[in-house]
């Protein structure tokens, strides 16, 4: 479920369409968060679909640290990539909003978490020096991001949550022991999937 500010709006021709705020969004919100109706998709399923189904699924998927084929079911499935993001992934199955977010501006994320079956070209950008997002980029990047996220926890219970209720009950007290600076936060490396295993043994 993404947050109730938001909008899908057309970018450009190369981007396509992209998630905006329609109201101010401050440093700590959960963005999205994963629930019920949000599909989880076994491997074997999606490698049994014909080809074109199949690229038109994974376009829109992420992958757990399970494998399975994870489908948002709202507008959060077009959502950017940015090197420079203003929001970031959590192991609790949450995104937040790192610094705060202004109205009409685009919300964006690093697609390096979300476990690719391959490489992701991307648009250069300033203050960046990568060019591609790739499968094992959590391998590199976790310390960094697990930085960025623990940092915007510490307003988790300062600022507004309308989907805070949707958090996982098995990981509210933990998530609020973080965001209280109790215990650190956990890592999004634990959220790694090495893809290439399967795709080895499909090819």
């Amino acid at each position: 479920m993404i947050h109730p500010d938001t909008e899908i709006l057309y970018v450009n021709e190369l981007i396509g369409y992209g998630v905006f705020a329609t109201q101010f969004i401050p440093k700590g919100t959960i963005i999205w968060v994963l629930d019920e109706l949000d599909q989880k998709l076994e491997e074997a399923h999606v490698l049994s679909l014909e080809p074109l189904r199949r690229k038109q699924l994974v376009k829109y998927c992420y992958r757990d640290n399970k494998g399975r084929y994870v489908l948002c079911w709202d507008i959060a499935r077009y959502m950017n990539h940015s090197f420079n993001p203003n929001c970031i992934s959590t192991y609790y199955e949450f995104e937040l909003a790192i610094r705060d977010i202004y109205p009409g501006e685009q919300l964006t994320e690093d697609y390096g978490y979300f476990n690719l079956d391959e490489p992701f070209y991307c648009l250069p950008e300033s203050g960046s020096t990568r060019t591609k997002v790739m499968p094992d980029d959590i391998l590199h990047f976790y310390p960094e991001w697990d930085r960025k996220a623990s940092e915007a926890m510490k307003y988790l219970n300062k600022v507004p949550q309308p989907l805070k209720y949707l958090i996982a009950p098995k990981v509210l007290d933990t998530v609020n022991a973080v965001a209280a600076g109790k215990r650190p936060i956990d890592s999004i490396r634990n959220y790694y999937y090495d893809s290439s295993i399967q795709l080895r043994a499909v090819s």
